[in-house]
């Protein structure tokens, strides 16, 4: 799994987004580190990157591939972010990527409003969805860009960019969504 993750780069996950991110370094959040991959792209990008990763293993495996710095890697996870939540600090950027799916309908609803409370005002929000059959042995459910959207919308995230795109690995039933929300208000 780490090296089928890998062997895309965040620039080709992200190049419908790449336009819209910050310049300058900022203070980011990867939620769904995975392997480490974004983490390490924002901080090559002078970001601060706080990585967040529940599964011990790929903890474990992103802190060995992407020793940085300006990454600190938090055991925490959604739909809670309870020690994210807990530090009080705010985020110029958070990715979630292949991450949202993951979380039934209950648990994206407090997923995105843990989320929403730990971005900085007019902070960005870069999410990628998965639609298509599901692996066996894993947990997925069918989410539209439409209820994301919603549910960033009602949470005080601005629906800024929407887009969609075949798959990397080349799996022929497999297509993403690529949404990008900005935070409104305090």
């Amino acid at each position: 799994m780490t090296a089928q993750y890998e062997s895309i780069t965040f620039d080709q996950v992200h190049h419908d987004i790449l336009h819209l991110l910050p310049a300058e370094p900022v203070r980011a959040i990867d939620i769904g580190a995975g392997t480490g991959r974004d983490a390490a792209a924002l901080a090559a990008r002078g970001h601060r990157v706080l990585a967040v990763e529940p599964t011990a293993e790929l903890l474990a495996e992103a802190r060995r591939l992407h020793p940085d710095p300006r990454i600190e890697w938090l055991d925490d996870g959604l739909p809670e972010l309870a020690r994210v939540r807990a530090r009080a600090e705010r985020y110029d950027l958070a990715f979630l990527t292949a991450v949202w799916m993951h979380l039934d309908a209950a648990e994206r609803e407090a997923a995105m409003a843990a989320l929403a409370s730990v971005m900085a005002p007019h902070g960005l929000v870069f999410m990628t969805l998965r639609h298509g059959p599901v692996p066996p042995g894993r947990r997925m459910f069918d989410v539209s860009a439409d209820e994301t959207a919603a549910l960033a919308v009602a949470n005080r995230l601005t629906d800024i960019h929407r887009g969609s795109r075949g798959d990397m690995l080349s799996r022929r039933a497999v297509t993403w969504s690529v949404l990008a929300f900005r935070r409104t208000g305090a």
